[in-house]
């Protein structure tokens, strides 16, 4: 069985094909092909308010890849699932009735608090019983924050805070204030908070970092990382530290979001699992071929 995630975001979209594999009862998914194009979205939707017809046209034409290349997989199902720009745009709904249309694909447009839920169902597999966590979970257009009591999610949040948005300039200082007053309100004084850092962003950081043997990084290590990428211009970043165009010019708006978070809320450390909102959708995908089957 291959199932299929496709996850629009503010800065990029991307489409994860895996095969479902079984190991005596235990689930796993491989990843035969991963696909990612920067739409940014975000660029449109943070000054204007909709998406414009451009970017509309790119929007059907990746798509229209995607659906080929599930096609060429024989992917037995598929989600599509778009976040803060698309669901923010004024033309967001238009545009999701002209690709079913069109193409036939339905995008899912999910609010903040599910997608956090997506990726709390993968996340929490990574967790241990006895720990505080402090989730931190930075997209292009939003910020979404989890806080789990060993593998129990007691509480979230979902901030207007993205590396895109900070870097159009479009993120009002009370939205850091609110953030910052939330994790005052919410993350215990008493005992030791680790963070959890999902996100491209940084994912990329993190290969700059020498982890612990849990994997984990002190917010010292992590600043020093991001200084060293500093030191290079964008088109440096791109050309010598082989980035991605849309990475590199907004991978220190997004680190602000990272470190403001885990200095607030006293983290002593960040992990870093290679996990996100594609899996989150994948996972999803799954469980409801298998409902179906039990309802046949």
């Amino acid at each position: 069985m291959k199932i299929a995630a496709i996850d629009i975001g503010s800065n990029a979209a991307r489409m994860q094909i895996s095969s479902v594999l079984s190991d005596e009862g235990k689930i796993s998914f491989k990843k035969v092909e991963y696909v990612r194009f920067a739409l940014r979205l975000g660029h449109d939707v943070f000054n204007e308010g909709k998406i414009n017809y451009e970017s509309e046209a790119r929007i059907k034409k990746l798509l229209t890849v995607y659906k080929l290349l599930m096609e060429l997989h024989e992917v037995d199902a598929y989600l599509i699932c778009a976040t803060s720009a698309l669901r923010e745009a004024e033309n967001g709904l238009n545009i999701c009735e002209r690709v079913k249309l069109e193409l036939g694909m339905t995008i899912n447009l999910i609010s903040g608090d599910k997608e956090a839920e997506m990726i709390n169902n993968v996340i929490v597999q990574e967790l241990k019983d006895d720990v505080f966590y402090l989730h931190i979970d930075v997209g292009g257009g939003s910020t979404e924050l989890n806080l789990y009591q060993g593998k129990i999610k007691t509480t979230s949040q979902s901030f207007k805070i993205g590396s895109v948005r900070i870097m159009e300039n479009k993120v009002p200082k009370d939205m850091w204030k609110k953030m910052q007053k939330w994790i005052g309100d919410n993350v215990p004084t008493h005992q030791e908070v680790v963070a959890i850092g999902t996100g491209g962003n940084i994912s990329k950081i993190f290969e700059y970092v020498e982890t612990d043997t849990k994997g984990c990084a002190t917010l010292e290590q992590l600043e020093t990382a991001l200084s060293y990428i500093k030191g290079y211009s964008v088109e440096e970043r791109i050309n010598k530290l082989k980035m991605n165009p849309d990475r590199a010019d907004v991978i220190e708006f997004a680190s602000e979001i990272y470190f403001s978070a885990m200095k607030w809320s006293k983290s002593v450390k960040m992990f870093v699992p290679d996990l996100g909102l594609k899996d989150g959708i994948l996972l999803e995908v799954y469980q409801t071929l298998m409902q179906q089957e039990e309802h046949k």
